[in-house]
């Protein structure tokens, strides 16, 4: 674990110190341990979900009668703690700020009070299921369709890039119930255990982010029931619509991360740099690395502070799509220039695995790719001009 700059973002209060003390205590005692284990397995044990819901920390922003109690700040501070605790591969954000908060905002009573507080405890894991093997970021190409046959729903098609692909029990697939574009598209929610038609493919080989079970889903004549459309009938069709207005939290927490683990790579570099010696002195007493360093401290700090204002936007629920895409473009593009700078620190150090540095960049790269790609964030903001 490595402590944070001084820097206190504006959002925080003793509330907030607490959840941070409890997420690192955690952390500190049910990952960092297993780290290595979970590495090699390709996921943390699904008991992990279990025990962060004992704890109190999973679907911490929803109403305390569902099994939160928190805001999103919360979630922030639980995402920095992951950051601070050099965790890439526990995926909770998908759980709690983003599958969690699609049930919460479109899901009928019902609903709420049948899925929330298991996701709150952990009994279920929560996936989404958006991207196919076809269409990334153009969410209106999606082919999955799910046909109604009486009161079922028969779902056919398949998704990649899942994240909690391999634990989920709780899964929103984004289907096509209507037409082209983006008005036939349906969120339908599938309670996958011993699911006929349900399967779960290879679990992806991927460059960082080593234990995020990420996997490939698939769906053959799956039969859920038509209750299960998110929203009941008055979510058919409005997947498109829901789901943008849902993504400005998802591209938040992203950008958030990025800073928080650019931050990290800044004191790990400033450590090791006081550390290791060159001709004789510590290769911090180099005027180069040290305005080197002194930069990437600068530029953390300045997307620190985008980041921090999205945050109190958001909080008020006056954060736009634009700003949002500004705050994930900015913070993931800032997060791969420094943790990049920072590894040229360690030298061929940094480049084993065994150093943090190295996993960090390894695992930085795709957060310019996931929801929607840094281009796509450009495309949005220019919309604004």
């Amino acid at each position: 674990m490595f402590e944070p700059t001084p820097y206190r973002s504006p959002w925080m209060s003793d509330d907030l110190d607490d959840v941070r003390t409890l997420a690192r205590t955690f952390l500190e005692r049910e990952l960092v341990p297993h780290a290595d284990r979970f590495t090699t397995q390709g996921a943390v044990d699904r008991e992990f979900w279990n025990k962060a819901g004992d704890a109190g920390l999973l679907c911490i922003s929803i109403p305390e009668e569902y099994g939160g109690g928190g805001t999103f700040a919360h979630e922030a501070v639980v995402a920095e703690e992951q950051a601070r605790a050099i965790d890439d591969g526990w995926a909770n954000r998908v759980h709690s700020t983003i599958v969690a908060h699609y049930v919460l905002a479109y899901g009928t009573e019902e609903q709420k009070q049948r899925w929330l507080p298991k996701m709150a405890s952990g009994e279920m894991v929560g996936a989404i299921a958006m991207t196919e093997p076809g269409a990334g970021s153009d969410l209106q190409s999606l082919r999955t369709t799910a046909r109604r046959d009486g009161d079922d729903l028969v779902i056919n098609g398949a998704k990649t890039f899942i994240s909690n692909g391999l634990h989920c029990d709780l899964l929103i697939i984004v289907t096509r119930t209507g037409g082209e574009g983006g008005r036939g598209l349906s969120p339908v929610v599938a309670e996958t255990a011993d699911l006929p038609g349900f399967s779960r493919g290879r679990k992806l080989d991927k460059v960082g982010l080593r234990y995020r079970d990420t996997m490939e889903l698939f769906f053959e004549d799956m039969r859920v029931p038509a209750a299960n459309i998110l929203g009941g009938e008055a979510g058919e069709g409005q997947g498109f619509i829901q789901l943008m207005q849902q993504l400005g939290q998802e591209r938040l927490i992203i950008g958030l991360t990025g800073v928080a683990t650019a931050e990290i790579a800044v004191e790990l570099a400033i450590a090791y740099a006081k550390e290791r010696e060159a001709f004789g002195r510590p290769i911090l007493k180099f005027q180069n690395l040290r305005f080197e360093l002194a930069e990437c401290r600068t530029e953390t700090l300045a997307a620190r502070t985008l980041v921090d204002h999205c945050i109190g936007l958001h909080l008020q629920g006056k954060l736009d799509p634009a700003t949002a895409s500004m705050a994930k473009y900015y913070g993931t593009d800032v997060q791969c220039d420094i943790i990049d700078r920072c590894l040229q620190v360690f030298g061929g150090y940094g480049f084993m695995t065994e150093y943090p540095i190295g996993r960090m960049y390894a695992s930085a790269r795709v957060q310019k790719i996931y929801g929607g790609t840094n281009e796509i964030m450009k495309e949005l903001i220019s919309r604004t001009l």
